[in-house]
């Protein structure tokens, strides 16, 4: 009877000698602004060619599930604006080029963490026109008559316009329908064009063609005919979340997201 009584007692004096200890070690934190061992909250920007809107904001939905403490603000446009925003010093944490001339610049100016600079997925270049359109079958069409309007990204800052371009002066056209191109600020303006007739044809990414109903793809550029459609990525050397930045640019070469590109027409390469 005493030794249980005993026994009774140390367990006892032990439980609240826990818990004891516990309170002191909250209140020392308290003290001193410390938090229990949760993930900091972050919030990432990233700018992103518009060409992977769709993509992205899918991949977003993926990653929260996998990093809830993580908040994203994208920022689409064309690859030259936003290489131009970045060099202005626009706070950004991880690019992602439509091409690699843009990413190119920002290394050159050593605005880019060099290690975490690689080819995250590659695309097509194909000619569109209205789904009931029966005036183009391929890029010589475009000389006729009945073609008024072709929507083209501007070369200078949207790498589709210059990738176009590449296409029409490779299939010796550029002369005959210069008057003719209606220059666009990003690939997404070119597709609505279309979309809506308000051009007879346009020059977009195969993954733009795909996610729309209203149009039709009439050929695919010729192989050679323009330079690898590359879309590379990197970490901003400014970043202030660098570690979480890439945390994200791995998870952009993991399976989960890879699928989800796949899904939208692009080739992943993550494992090449």
């Amino acid at each position: 009877m005493m030794k249980r009584y005993f026994k009774t007692t140390i367990f006892t004096v032990i439980a609240l000698l826990m818990v004891l200890m516990t309170g002191c070690t909250m209140a020392e934190n308290n003290k001193t602004g410390q938090q229990p061992e949760t993930e900091k909250s972050v919030t990432l920007t990233i700018s992103v060619a518009a060409s992977l809107k769709d993509a992205m904001e899918e991949v977003q939905k993926r990653y929260l599930d996998a990093k809830p403490n993580v908040s994203i603000k994208y920022n689409f446009g064309s690859s030259g604006s936003l290489q131009q925003q970045i060099e202005q010093g626009a706070p950004v944490d991880v690019f992602v080029s439509a091409a690699t001339k843009q990413m190119k610049a920002l290394q050159e100016k050593s605005l880019i963490i060099n290690e975490t600079k690689k080819d995250l997925l590659k695309n097509s270049v194909v000619l569109i026109v209205p789904k009931d359109s029966v005036n183009v079958s391929d890029f010589q069409s475009l000389t006729s008559d009945s073609v008024k309007k072709i929507g083209l990204g501007e070369p200078a800052s949207v790498p589709a316009g210059q990738y176009g371009k590449d296409v029409l002066t490779s299939v010796k056209v550029w002369d005959n329908v210069q008057s003719k191109l209606v220059l666009a600020k990003d690939v997404h303006q070119v597709l609505s064009w279309v979309e809506s007739g308000d051009a007879d044809a346009g020059i977009v990414y195969m993954t733009d063609a795909k996610i729309s109903d209203k149009i039709k793809i009439a050929v695919v550029a010729p192989e050679g005919s323009h330079s690898p459609v590359v879309y590379p990525v990197a970490v901003l050397k400014d970043s202030k979340q660098a570690e979480a930045s890439k945390e994200f640019v791995d998870f952009l070469f993991g399976e989960i997201a890879s699928q989800v590109f796949e899904k939208y027409g692009f080739t992943s390469l993550a494992n090449q």
